[in-house]
C-alpha cells in the first residue's frame, strides 16, 4: 500500500465525517439567490466546475466557475468560494486579492492557518479529508460530497457505493490499455476531466475527457482498441456503440458517479503500477503551486 492507495481507500468514511458539516457547508455554499463564483486550479477548479452546474440546477442562484489563473473581476458577484486543499496556492491567493471590496470570499480547504485565510471572511474547513499524497482523491470528492448535501441531496447511499467500487473489477485490464477518455454530463462532466487528470498524474497516461455529447464530434477519431471509454452517470448508452465501433473498450455503470471516481482513481493506480510508477511520487509535480516572483 502506498499513501496515495490508502487514501482511495479511506473515501466511504471520509465521506461520512463530511456528511456531518452540512449544516455548515449549506450556510457557505448554498446562499440561496445570490450570485456566486467558485475558483479553483487543477483538481480544485474541476470540482468547482460540478459545484457551480450542481448549485445552479438546484435553484439556489447563478453560478460560474473559472479556473483561479484566469479570474479577472469583470462581473458582479455575491459571493467568491475558493477552493484549495493547500490554502497556498499562488493563483488562488492571487484571485482573491482582486476580489471587489464587499464580495463575501469563502474558502474550502483542507489546512487552517494558510495565507488564504487572511484573504477570505469565511472558511470550509475539511482538515479530516486532508491528504500526505500530491494527487488529489479523498479532498476533492469529499467537498462534492458536502457540497451535493448542502444543496438537499439524499446522499445515505453514496458511502455503501463508496465501498463497493472499492471491491468492484477494474473496468478493464491495464496492460490493454494505453488510451483513456472520460465523458461527463451536466456535473458529471467535472469528473470527467478530473478522472483524466487523475490518469495523467499518477500513470503519465494518454487521457481525454469531454461532455458526453461531444465525443462523436470529433475525438472518436483517436479511439482504438487500445482505448478504454468510461462513461460517468446519465451519458447516453448510444455514445458505447460509437466507442465500441472504433474498436474500444466501453465501462459504465449504476453507482454513484463519486463511487465511479473511485473507480477511476483506482484504475490510474494499477495503470502506474503496470508502468512501474510511483504515484506518491507523480513525475514534475508538487503538492501546491506556489509560483516566485520571476515565474
Amino acid at each position: 500500500m502506498n499513501d496515495t492507495s490508502e487514501e482511495i481507500a479511506s473515501q466511504p468514511t471520509v465521506w461520512q465525517e463530511g456528511l456531518r458539516r452540512t449544516a455548515e457547508a449549506r450556510e457557505l455554499l448554498a446562499a440561496p439567490g445570490e450570485r456566486m463564483l467558485l475558483l479553483g486550479c487543477g483538481t480544485s477548479w474541476f470540482v468547482a466546475q460540478s459545484i457551480a452546474e450542481l448549485r445552479e440546477s438546484a435553484g439556489l442562484g447563478e453560478s460560474d466557475a473559472v479556473c483561479a489563473s484566469e479570474y479577472r473581476p469583470r462581473r458582479r458577484y455575491d459571493r467568491v468560494v475558493a477552493i484549495t486543499r493547500s490554502g497556498t496556492s499562488t493563483e488562488v491567493l492571487d484571485a482573491l486579492r482582486q476580489v471587489p471590496a464587499g464580495t463575501r470570499r469563502v474558502a474550502v480547504t483542507a489546512v487552517g492557518g494558510m495565507p488564504v485565510d487572511g484573504l477570505a471572511e469565511d472558511r470550509l474547513l475539511l482538515d479530516f479529508a486532508d491528504e500526505r499524497s500530491v494527487v488529489q482523491t479523498r479532498f476533492p470528492t469529499t467537498v462534492l460530497a458536502v457540497a451535493r448535501a448542502a444543496f438537499g441531496e439524499d446522499l445515505s447511499h453514496l458511502a455503501a457505493h463508496g465501498r463497493a467500487a472499492l471491491e468492484a473489477p477494474l473496468p478493464a485490464d491495464p496492460a490493454a490499455i494505453e488510451h483513456l477518455v472520460f465523458l461527463g454530463t451536466g456535473w458529471t462532466v467535472g469528473l470527467a476531466h478530473e478522472a483524466a487528470l487523475k490518469v495523467r498524474e499518477s500513470a503519465q497516461a494518454y487521457s481525454e475527457s469531454y461532455p458526453a455529447m461531444d465525443f462523436r464530434h470529433g475525438p472518436v477519431a483517436v479511439a482504438g482498441p487500445r482505448s478504454l471509454l468510461f462513461s460517468f452517470g446519465g451519458v447516453p448508452a448510444g455514445l458505447d456503440d460509437a466507442g465500441r465501433a472504433a474498436g474500444a473498450t466501453t465501462y459504465r455503470d449504476d453507482r454513484d458517479p463519486l463511487a465511479q471516481l473511485v473507480l477511476a482513481q483506482r484504475f490510474a493506480l494499477a495503470l502506474a503500477a503496470h508502468r512501474g510508477l510511483d504515484p506518491d511520487r507523480p513525475r514534475l509535480l508538487t503538492r501546491s503551486v506556489v509560483l516566485t516572483d520571476a515565474a
